[in-house]
């Protein structure tokens, strides 16, 4: 079992040793680069992750390394391999595939980082001789005398506060984001200054550190297809799914449905999901009414810092998904492990198992697993 250390006090100084997470991207190399221009001792790591690469021709792993390879050599740093397989089977996978069997949307980014890049990459890097971690995330730490803050980037378009909700303290404490000042188009631009040969290489999607898939074809390697009707929300017959573990709220896309007679030639959308008939429920238009949520209640609450203060109900702001602006809302209700959340404006295809992470301001506050939505007008 990992234990980590507790958290680091002191601020990082020039001269310190980093391990940097080397992905084979170009965010990550940039980041290596400006801790290499401020003056600390970098050396670079590759995780490889995922072992279950068979598909023919697949093998983004083996290209990321020789990318990441082409990096250090470009920077004149030590990179080393690491091989994390087991740990992200069993902590993000296996959860990844009880909450597709439960009907929910997970969200393995989150777990990912939370488990893998900044708990089993951290205490490796720490088992080194590191003194701290770096990422090419786009976010920003700062150090303040009551603990670890995390807050937004310079971009935006690009900050990934939204799937690091879930670090605790000790884990902030060893991260440095080299990247928080910086546009994405920035890092570019540095990146084809030094001639790093992954300057133009395309922002990776997909399954973290699986990658891109035909995303029902390869969760069916695991979770086997249950065909059912599907219907609209009055039981018009409308066509079959191929497994209601396939689908998430909101879907548009791959549906198989189309020339409904007497339909309009509006869109489908997923709107639910009904268990006890194995049904897949579609509604036409984007702004249908059962596509709308004023209020959640969701669990996995996880607090950064301290629990926020005030009486209940408590107004801050929050996201549904990476790049949604930030919506204003009031947490009603909150335990240990749960809260439930009005927002001031109807939210569109709340998805059961993704997050909604908290801000106050510039600061990321924390978040939760979205278990239930429903509509109530303020």
């Amino acid at each position: 079992m990992i234990i980590l250390p507790q958290p680091r006090m002191r601020p990082p100084a020039p001269g310190d040793r980093v391990m940097v997470g080397l992905s084979g991207g170009v965010d990550s190399a940039v980041a290596a680069h400006r801790l290499i221009a401020q003056g600390y001792q970098v050396e670079a790591l590759f995780m490889k992750n995922w072992e279950e690469d068979d598909e023919p021709g697949y093998c983004a792993a083996a290209q990321d390394l020789r990318d990441a390879t082409a990096v250090a050599q470009r920077l004149g740093i030590g990179l080393r391999t690491v091989n994390f397989a087991t740990e992200y089977w069993d902590q993000v996978f296996e959860y990844f595939l009880e909450e597709y069997r439960a009907l929910r949307t997970p969200n393995p980014d989150v777990l990912c980082n939370r488990e893998i890049k900044f708990r089993a990459f951290l205490d490796h890097a720490l088992g080194l001789g590191a003194d701290w971690i770096a990422t090419g995330h786009y976010a920003r730490v700062t150090r303040e005398p009551d603990g670890c803050r995390l807050r937004l980037c310079a971009d935006p378009n690009k900050d990934q506060t939204y799937f690091l909700y879930l670090l605790d303290q000790a884990q902030l404490s060893h991260a440095l984001f080299p990247l928080a000042d910086l546009t994405k188009p920035e890092v570019r631009t540095i990146a084809r200054g030094l001639g790093l040969p992954n300057a133009e290489k395309r922002d990776s999607t997909g399954i973290c550190f699986i990658g891109e898939r035909r995303f029902r074809d390869f969760i069916a390697r695991y979770l086997p297809r249950e065909p059912g009707p599907i219907e609209t929300p009055e039981r018009q017959r409308l066509g079959e799914h191929q497994g209601l573990a396939y689908y998430t709220i909101g879907q548009r896309q791959g549906l198989g449905v189309g020339g409904v007679i007497g339909a309009t030639d509006a869109p489908w959308f997923v709107a639910a999901k009904d268990p006890s008939r194995n049904t897949l429920i579609l509604v036409q238009g984007g702004d249908h009414p059962l596509l709308s949520s004023r209020c959640l209640a969701a669990d996995r609450l996880h607090w950064i810092g301290a629990v926020p203060p005030g009486p209940l109900p408590w107004r801050c702001q929050a996201r549904l998904r990476h790049r949604q602006p930030l919506q204003a809302c009031e947490i009603t209700a909150v335990s240990a492990e749960t809260c439930e959340v009005r927002f001031a404006e109807p939210q569109r295809a709340v998805a059961p198992g993704q997050s909604v992470v908290f801000y106050a301001a510039d600061a990321c506050l924390g978040g939760a697993t979205v278990d239930r939505a429903w509509n109530h007008q303020v």
